[in-house]
């Protein structure tokens, strides 16, 4: 953990525990930089994350300020309804426009048919390969900060796949919430598989807390950064009052994360799935964003509690990914390259918005 990254956790801990009350004042960057015995700009690195995620609040000429967060308030403040909406998102592929290194995956590809061999043609794991898995593990808490054992590691093709596999699994006589607007296709196949959902109207923080506490949703299904077709980021606040109104209802969240890796910021935003202590949030991501839309392949991390209900209703399932694709996956990221590409995206992403700032 670099510096900045180990000052960050630390201010984020106090808050999250009281020890820093909303509205209380943090030091000057230069004050707590002397007296840490730190550079200034590892302070402003820690300072900026925390503002990014919805921690604190920078006032013009005065400072950071401590947000007040769910956790603490039973209702967090949001922007009234009537706020404007920000412009839609682009619903490409982020990286589209980013000239991808297809001779390092070429190179793999080779490389994974000459040592596999035969062993390509057989049958994947149930929940898939192992190798996959345990590379996706280690990929979130590398780059994400995200602990996920491999065991609770389920591989699927494509985020509409495992929303029916989220359906089946949870029941189709619960009623789900989502965002609305949102994506199309999640209503579409939440309803193509009998679940009945309930459409909760969005303010420019997220669902709007009214019609959150007002819903009589037991599973929340959430897009909290870059939501389709907003472009709306939930702050961190607003992301704990979705896990105050999971702990009240005994409900579930689903935490569809399918573009967080191009967040501008110092570092990708903190998920719903890891400020969760209570085993209440089931996290879901693809490749479609990240890498291409035609990279048919998606994964979802579920609590330990809906890791055995899976195995007991679900088990049967044969995993639809071919076993040469997740292989070729596994190497791609373990050996680094995906995060190097990530990172190119991101540079480009923020070169592209200080050109627009200017």
């Amino acid at each position: 953990m670099s510096r900045y990254q180990y000052l960050y956790t630390c201010i984020k801990n106090d808050i999250l525990s009281g020890a820093l009350t909303a509205g209380e004042r943090l030091p000057s960057k230069r004050a707590l930089a002397e007296h840490l015995g730190i550079s200034v700009l590892t302070v402003e690195y820690a300072y900026r994350l925390l503002e990014e995620e919805g921690y604190v609040t920078a006032r013009q000429r005065s400072g950071f300020f401590v947000h007040g967060l769910a956790a603490a308030a039973p209702v967090v403040p949001v922007c009234p309804p009537s706020a404007p909406l920000p412009a839609p998102a682009q619903s490409d592929s982020a990286a589209a426009d980013i000239d991808f290194q297809f001779s390092a995956l070429a190179k793999i590809m080779r490389r994974v048919i000459t040592q596999y061999d035969r062993r390509l043609m057989t049958k994947p794991p149930r929940c898939g390969c192992l190798e996959l898995r345990q590379a996706l593990s280690d990929y979130l808490l590398r780059y994400r900060g995200m602990h996920a054992p491999a065991e609770r590691i389920i591989v699927g093709s494509g985020s509409e796949y495992l929303y029916g596999i989220i359906v089946q699994l949870l029941g189709r006589d619960r009623i789900y919430g989502l965002e609305d607007p949102s994506y199309e296709k999640i209503r579409a196949v939440y309803e193509a598989n009998g679940a009945v959902c309930r459409m909760l109207a969005m303010d420019a923080g997220g669902i709007a807390t009214g019609a959150l506490n007002a819903t009589d949703a037991q599973v929340l299904h959430v897009t909290p950064f870059h939501s389709y077709p907003t472009g709306i980021t939930a702050s961190a606040a607003k992301r704990f009052e979705y896990l105050t109104w999971a702990g009240r209802r005994g409900g579930l969240i689903v935490e569809d994360d399918f573009d967080s890796e191009f967040a501008v910021g110092v570092r990708p935003v903190e998920t719903i799935y890891s400020m969760d202590r209570s085993g209440s949030v089931i996290y879901l991501n693809t490749f479609s964003k990240s890498l291409a839309p035609s990279m048919r392949l998606g994964y979802m991390i579920l609590p330990e509690e809906l890791m055995a209900l899976y195995e007991q209703k679900l088990g049967f399932y044969a995993c639809t990914v071919p076993v040469f694709d997740q292989i070729v996956l596994a190497r791609f990221i373990a050996e680094g390259y995906f995060e190097r590409h990530l990172n190119r995206v991101r540079r480009a992403l923020r070169q592209a918005q200080k050109q627009e700032d200017t």
